[in-house]
């Protein structure tokens, strides 16, 4: 297991991360997952016996329950608090009340509280918004992340799901204000989904800050199941369609993944999550299972070496095509970067 810095900070994490959207099972997370805690504890503790010390969550998986969950593995387990570096989320909602939902200073400040109640803990290490309110002017967002790290609670913070100039607005806002910065981006990015790379890519890469990916095999679609010739009847996808992917894409991808896979004697989750780990914006790729085999199949993937040409095929057959102003901006870049 290699650790990476998270963004601009000193602060080290796994290049592997432990999601738990499979702990728990309430409401709508029931499509994910449904694990009782004796097997989540096991999840987890296979994860750090690999070397992991990274774990996300956030208030609502399961309605509150994950984040439970997830303090009480560590508890069972007797970790050390202070080895783990814990994420945790806020934005959507928690209970019916008018307010109970948002990235407003009110919500903010409740949830991190009751964030560490739920997860029985002092601190939380990384503390994201887990995406966009259009409702809230990000300054009262960002004054209320810094309370939360001058008091303590809060170690690092960091967003989720925002466009790139949500980001670039948030980061100016940080320096003008001297508040806390966002430190880390969590974003869906897979070979089969690569959109991050037009606008986004380039902006954490310039700024220094972290990239975090979630569903890294593409809600499953790249967990082997899928083929042309056949779909899997069973799995997140039959009943949680979800993230979207262009199937027609993705089955060439998968045709060169398997190539590959067949050739170094690993299987098509590997190559997927071994290709993320090959790109250089990649802090930590968040992976999450239901058993314990499949959670050992992810954590091979850090052994996995992709040569040159291997990592060609994947571009070739991967790559984005030309949006403006991406094509106009390389082609007049080229003399100054000859």
């Amino acid at each position: 297991m290699k650790y990476n810095l998270l963004g601009n900070t000193g602060l080290k994490v796994s290049e592997l991360c432990l999601g738990t959207m499979t702990f728990g099972g309430q409401g709508m997370w029931t499509a994910i997952g449904a694990l009782p805690q004796d097997e989540a504890n096991e999840l987890v503790k296979q994860s750090v016996d690999a070397g992991i010390n990274f774990i996300d969550t956030a208030n609502v998986y399961s309605e509150g329950l994950s984040e439970m969950m997830t303090g009480q593995a560590i508890r069972d387990l007797g970790l050390k608090r202070d080895d783990l570096v814990i994420a945790t989320k806020v934005r959507g909602t928690i209970g019916t009340g008018i307010n109970n939902s948002g990235l407003t200073r009110k919500h903010i400040l409740q949830q991190a509280n009751e964030s560490l109640t739920r997860l029985n803990m002092d601190y939380i290490d990384l503390y994201q918004i887990h995406g966009f309110d259009p409702l809230t002017p990000i300054e009262e967002t960002l004054e209320a992340l810094d309370m939360l790290v001058k008091s303590g609670k809060v170690r690092y913070i960091g967003c989720s799901n925002l466009a790139a100039w949500q980001i670039m607005k948030a980061l100016g806002i940080s320096a003008q204000q001297h508040l806390a910065k966002f430190v880390s981006l969590q974003a869906y990015y897979t070979v089969a989904g690569r959109d991050l790379e037009r606008e986004v890519v380039p902006l954490l890469l310039d700024q220094k800050v972290g990239l975090m990916v979630w569903s890294p095999l593409a809600g499953g679609f790249l967990s082997g199941k899928y083929t042309r010739e056949a779909n899997a009847e069973e799995g997140r996808r039959v009943n949680f369609d979800f993230p979207p992917v262009n199937k027609d894409k993705a089955f060439d991808i998968i045709d060169v993944m398997q190539e590959i896979a067949v050739a170094k004697d690993v299987t098509v989750p590997q190559v997927a999550l071994g290709w993320l780990l090959h790109q250089p914006v990649v802090t930590s790729v968040i992976i999450g299972a239901k058993r314990p085999e499949q959670l050992q199949d992810n954590l091979k993937a850090v052994d996995l070496k992709l040569t040159a040409d291997e990592l060609a095929q994947l571009e070739a057959v991967s790559k984005l095509s030309p949006e403006y102003p991406g094509w106009m901006i390389e082609r007049q870049s080229a003399d100054r970067k000859a």
